[in-house]
């Protein structure tokens, strides 16, 4: 049964990062924001400045952590470490070709999209889902009767957020509406997910650009 209190978990998807190059870079170290990226970063911070957020979750990555900050020392937080909100495992890492853009082009890829539901060039999309959720889960646990903000990426936020709405996982990647920088709210009463909210505060991104 609901205990009635209400919490608020947003995931934040990380900023614009520097990559001149236009690698899918996944889970590869170095990625950083670029100068753009912590401008995001920064009006997020200042968006939120209002809310009464007491926990500051956020992927190990680099780009994640220093999206995480600001929002974090504005309310004199520390940023949290979370593995389960970490980029989803992607066999097309490092190349410069990804799955919504151009992969089926190249004969080479074709063994890696033999399953796109599952999918197999990736981690499955439960799998995501599942980890996503634990980690949503842990943040209102902890900020009980507040708000959270759990800083992660484009796919795990999108997978999640098809997962408790009773969507099918997969999915067209160009269609996924999760900006840089972007919220999608959770709201809770006790355990129970009550409303899902979207905003852009530092505006719209295509989902089709490499490596953003």
């Amino acid at each position: 049964m609901s205990s009635g209190v209400r919490t608020v978990v947003h995931l934040l998807r990380h900023g614009e990062v520097y990559n001149p190059s236009g690698i899918l870079y996944g889970r590869l170290p170095g990625f950083h924001l670029s100068e753009h990226g912590h401008n995001q970063a920064e009006i997020v911070a200042k968006a939120l400045a209002d809310a009464d957020i007491t926990v500051v979750h956020a992927s190990p990555l680099q780009r994640a952590q220093e999206t995480a900050a600001p929002v974090a020392a504005a309310h004199g937080l520390e940023v949290i470490t979370d593995e389960r909100l970490i980029e989803a495992d992607n066999r097309f890492e490092g190349k410069t070709v990804s799955v919504g853009g151009g992969a089926l082009r190249v004969p080479r890829y074709w063994p890696l999209l033999r399953d796109p539901f599952t999918p197999s060039w990736g981690e499955p999309y439960l799998r995501i889902a599942h980890r996503m959720l634990a980690a949503v889960h842990s943040a209102r646990t902890e900020a009980e009767g507040h708000e959270a903000v759990c800083v992660s990426h484009q796919l795990p936020i999108w997978t999640l957020r098809r997962f408790v709405t009773g969507q099918r996982l997969w999915h067209d990647p160009r269609r996924r509406q999760c900006a840089l920088a972007s919220l999608t709210s959770l709201v809770f009463v006790g355990t129970e997910l009550t409303q899902l909210q979207y905003s852009e505060p530092a505006g719209g991104s295509s989902p089709t650009v490499t490596g953003a």
